[in-house]
């Protein structure tokens, strides 16, 4: 007798098959399939170990092996191993399992632990629900084994059916496939003919298939999981009805954001300020050495006021704030917050025709861009990844936070207010909501353009909350994450250094390049509200978005090299002596976040795309946007002005 054992990841399948087939056992693979099953023998069984998954829609390697393997495998019973702990979960895959056969046990494992949690699960009552066997067990301890065997060897189904709406009924008959589940699949991920056909029939109806199918079994796992489970700890889900609320959930959300930048933004001053002054203490020391060693002028000057000052800007006023950032948002990924915000966000993105989990990437590259970017590795689907990298720079990273933060502080905060930071925090916010909605728009018009297709099924587990481990979320943040970055970073910023020395530097009439450049654009940032100096800092800024603002001070007071001006007094003054207004204060604004991504970005994009053409997609998209945004806000600025 074979019998296949499916369940999601960790809920004791494993430890259940090795503990009946103790060392009877080896493994092999599905025809067509690298990935391994584990098969082994208890007396007359032969029970086969599947890949674990959620679902029977797969989307890795793994997940298809399972899914071959219980829509056209040979077995004689199918048992589905349940974790008791999160019941309605698992009730998903037993639901789908039933669609396939109707030779089906269902297990519910670790039960002891349940116990411990004070869950009472009545297996008799879920059994009547289901139609079919359901066995209270755990595994680790021998505890329901026998009672298993037994089934297995005699036992009666008349298993629960699914009965959907009669469009998708009538939808499922028309592709009659071998089984039900195998249709509803086919209607739910196929792209031929015929089923485009149905799908857009129904979509001009106003049903989306997958939306129907996914609604009508969470309607019923969640109807079924209230009936038997009881006793249930309240404390974590207290929680989740606040924090996934959808009154509560977005203001909570958007609050915790607020929270991370204010204090981002205080607890970078300061070591910011350490740094420069350090920097600045250095720099002489170093040129002074390397004269006294006989190098000559012409190659110091560039290193000291091209290389030096520009790489160690970008670590004074990018290192702090990162330093601080990531280190909270892993904070809020080990509690169990992070998954609760994707939640949140997981119907906007399934409107917008994307994937849920490109919430999760998105949050990442507020931190930063290319974090984000390689975070769409998550992403199963190719047309879905691609939509969240080409919008992923929508939302600013913490190298455009420096230059929207002494913008705001200039132009939208009177000196006479007490919380400054916290005011500055909440407007930083508001600029992060518009990037947000930004993505969800471009993603939907990407999906209805070149990225066409209907988004693909996503699973969220939300994770048990738990006291994060911040030693290990310190290191992990800093190493993986903080200075990763910063490495790529300094990598263009070094040569970028040369670059800007050079053009500050040779002069044509008595003129820089640099300015002659900016004179040049002017004609361009003037018509969207800016200025050529603007534009220039921009295009040289590509480099790293920190240097953005000292790129455009450089040019206004004609220095030859970056100078700090941490006083923002004398900075605005400066602004305003060349012509700047709260339209052109916002416009820049505007335009920090809607311009191309950082070449670190850029460079990510190519790695995880291979192909220039979406790195120059990349490049464009946002900054039409940023230049149609701009153009508006100039040019309505002129009716009343």
């Amino acid at each position: 007798m074979k019998v296949a054992l499916i369940g999601n990841p960790n809920v004791g399948k494993s430890t259940l098959f090795n503990n009946l087939t103790n060392l009877h056992q080896h493994t092999g693979n599905w025809t067509g399939k690298t990935v391994d099953i584990a098969i082994g023998h208890y007396k007359d069984i032969e029970l086969i170990d599947l890949p674990g998954t959620y679902s029977l829609i797969p989307h890795s390697e793994e997940e298809c092996v399972t899914y071959d393997y219980v829509v056209n495998g040979k077995y004689d019973i199918a048992v589905v191993v349940c974790d008791a702990l999160c019941l309605e979960r698992n009730l998903n895959l037993v639901l789908q399992t039933l669609e396939v056969t109707d030779k089906v046990i269902m297990c519910v494992n670790l039960m002891d632990e349940a116990k411990k949690r004070s869950i009472s699960i009545d297996t008799y009552k879920l059994s009547k629900l289901l139609g079919i066997p359901v066995i209270g067990m755990s595994a680790s301890k021998n505890e329901g084994i026998n009672d298993l065997i037994h089934t297995i060897h005699k036992f009666k189904t008349n298993p629960l059916t699914i009965n959907y709406d009669n469009d998708v009924e009538e939808a499922i008959m028309c592709i009659n496939k071998k089984t039900r589940f195998e249709s509803i699949y086919s209607l739910m991920k196929d792209n031929n003919k015929e089923v485009n056909l149905i799908r857009n029939h129904l979509l001009e109806k106003g049903i989306n298939i997958n939306e129907q199918i996914i609604t009508k079994k969470n309607s019923i796992t969640h109807s079924i999981a209230k009936q038997v489970v009881t006793n249930i700890n309240y404390k974590h889900s207290i929680w989740d009805k606040i924090l996934t609320n959808k009154i509560t959930g977005i203001p909570i959300m958007i609050t915790m954001l607020v929270s991370i930048l204010y204090i981002s933004i205080i607890g970078a001053n300061y070591p910011s300020e350490w740094l420069f002054k350090l920097f600045d203490y250095l720099g002489p020391v170093l040129e002074k050495t390397l004269l006294s060693i006989h190098i000559p002028e012409f190659i110091v000057n560039p290193l000291i006021y091209g290389v030096y000052k520009v790489t160690t800007w970008v670590i004074a006023v990018m290192l702090p704030p990162m330093a601080i950032f990531f280190p909270l948002f892993t904070i809020l990924e080990d509690l169990g917050v992070l998954p609760r915000i994707a939640f949140n966000l997981d119907g906007y993105f399934s409107k917008s025709n994307s994937c849920g989990k490109q919430a999760l990437t998105m949050c990442m590259g507020v931190g930063c861009n290319a974090v984000g970017v390689t975070g769409t590795r998550i992403i199963d689907s190719p047309r879905e990844k691609l939509i969240a990298i080409l919008t992923n720079s929508f939302v600013p990273c913490n190298g455009r936070f420096p230059s929207l933060i002494s913008v705001i502080t200039m132009f939208f905060i009177s000196r006479n207010i007490i919380l400054k930071s916290l005011l500055n925090a909440t407007i930083l916010a508001l600029i992060i909501v518009l990037g947000i909605f930004m993505t969800l728009l471009v993603s939907k018009i990407l999906s209805k353009t070149i990225l066409k297709g209907v988004p693909s099924l996503f699973i969220l587990e939300l994770p048990p909350y738990r006291k994060p481990q911040i030693i290990k979320v310190i290191v992990r943040s800093l190493f993986d994450r903080t200075l990763f970055v910063l490495g790529r970073s300094l990598i263009i910023a070094a040569p970028m250094g040369i670059l800007i020395y050079l053009l500050t530097n040779i002069n044509i009439n008595d003129t820089s390049l640099l300015i002659h450049i900016s004179n040049f654009l002017n004609p361009v940032g003037k018509f969207i509200g800016l200025d050529g100096v603007i534009i220039t800092g921009f295009i040289i800024g590509i480099a790293a978005n920190e240097i953005v603002v000292p790129i455009i001070m450089m040019i206004y007071i004609s220095n030859s090299y970056l100078i700090d001006i941490t006083n923002l007094n004398t900075m605005k003054q400066i602004l305003i002596n060349n012509n700047w207004t709260i339209v052109t204060a916002i416009c820049f604004l505007i335009f920090v976040l809607f311009h191309f991504p950082c070449s670190t970005t850029l460079l990510t994009i190519k790695k995880e795309t291979g192909s220039i053409k979406w790195v120059l997609l990349s490049i464009l998209i946002p900054l039409f946007i940023g230049i149609i945004m701009c153009s508006f806000v100039y040019h309505l600025s002129l009716l009343f002005y």
